[in-house]
């Protein structure tokens, strides 16, 4: 049992809200426990260069955390005068696993950009902006299909994200920041909906881990998939 009341394989409380911002074509607040990041989609005709002239679409991310989502306030990265290496991996993440299962041939030459805004921070940023970004843009392709700009649904599964690590000796799903903060191994999984792996970031803060482990943290990573997964239909068959 952890400090928190779960099992180690158990999920923290996940919280989604509809339409949380009024103005974007798609918005959602996801809370994984005392995390929360409001995710916005705003789509834009139009494509990148490199996507000029083929009837394709473009899916991106841009990934920030408020100043006072942490214990000690941070400074704005827009005061420094660019962005952290750690914001530009996390927005390029949340990317490409949303390009992964959306057909950009049926998006035509529009362009799909993904805001997600940690408002408070406690583990999962990550995985939160992703699962919630998922949503986002989901809404967004169904405010397309009811303008009658798209005809056919261009997303081809669910996208969800999850943590997992080695505490102690225990493997344990869903890391809050004080256990990601003592954890000996951190993997953050993105995976579909049937069981599917769209990318892994897996590393040993303090020494090598085995094999055997990974895969225990993989199968109890899609455990919590699972319990994603189920949140997100529910929130997008009862709308729209």
């Amino acid at each position: 049992m952890r400090k928190d009341g779960r099992k180690n394989d158990e999920m923290r409380l996940i919280k989604l809200t509809k339409d949380y911002i009024k103005h974007p074509e798609g918005s959602v607040l996801i809370e994984f426990g005392d995390t929360k990041v409001i995710c916005n989609a705003s789509v834009t005709e139009g494509v990148p260069l490199f996507l000029k002239g083929r009837n394709k679409g473009w899916v991106t991310a841009e990934y920030s955390m408020l100043p006072r989502a942490t214990e000690t306030r941070s400074f704005r990265e827009s005061q420094k005068g660019k962005l952290s290496g750690r914001t530009q991996e996390i927005s390029r993440l949340i990317g490409r696993s949303l390009r992964s299962i959306i057909d950009m041939n049926i998006l035509g030459e529009r362009t799909i950009l993904i805001d997600c805004d940690v408002i408070q921070a406690d583990g999962g940023t990550r995985t939160a902006s992703s699962a919630g970004g998922y949503l986002a843009m989901s809404l967004a392709v169904k405010w397309l299909m009811n303008h009658g700009h798209i005809e056919n649904y261009p997303i081809k599964g669910y996208v969800c994200a999850v943590s997992a690590g080695v505490v102690g000796s225990s493997i344990v799903l869903d890391l809050n920041y004080e256990e990601d903060a003592q954890a000996g191994v951190d993997l953050n999984i993105v995976g579909t909906s049937d069981n599917k792996i769209i990318e892994l970031q897996g590393t040993a803060e303090k020494s090598p881990f085995e094999r055997k482990e990974l895969l225990e943290m993989i199968d109890m990573g899609f455990k919590g998939i699972s319990t994603i997964y189920e949140a997100q239909k529910n929130l997008l068959e009862g709308c729209c």
